[in-house]
């Protein structure tokens, strides 16, 4: 795996990956906006997503009915240099036809214990919790 970030001006980069696939990202700075995602954001949604894509590949494998998945993330950083997160909590909310919710829970367990390796990394320094509601769509 193979990335580039590249400074443009002020506190705005560019990241690429060998994809092709681009993103803007950076923090204010002066009278500048926001170009995009802090570095330390990307980090959260990276997270997020690496668990999200977990849950949703496990819920499809065991042929449960997903319609749609979510993973809403809270997080606290340290108040010193380096600012590395300390909680990150992970409030999944899975829609379907009949979801089991024992399997939806089981899916955001194992990927907590066993797959995602972006909250693996992230618990080196933060407590990682995790919610789960289940929104059954036949109603």
């Amino acid at each position: 795996m193979k990335a580039r970030v590249k400074w443009v001006e002020d506190r705005t980069f560019t990241g690429a990956v060998e994809a092709g696939h681009q993103i803007v990202l950076g923090n204010a700075h002066g009278e500048s906006a926001k170009p995009g995602p802090s570095p330390m954001e990307l980090v959260l949604i990276g997270t997020g997503g690496c668990a999200a894509y977990d849950v949703i590949h496990i819920l499809e494998k065991g042929r449960e009915p997903v319609e749609d998945c979510t993973c809403d993330l809270t997080a606290e950083r340290a108040a010193t240099e380096p600012k590395v997160f300390i909680k990150i909590h992970m409030q999944f909310t899975v829609k379907g036809r009949g979801l089991n919710p024992a399997k939806v829970e089981r899916a955001v367990q194992l990927s907590a214990e066993k797959y995602c390796s972006a909250s693996a990394m992230m618990a080196k320094t933060a407590e990682v919790t995790h919610g789960v509601v289940v929104v059954d769509t036949s109603n």
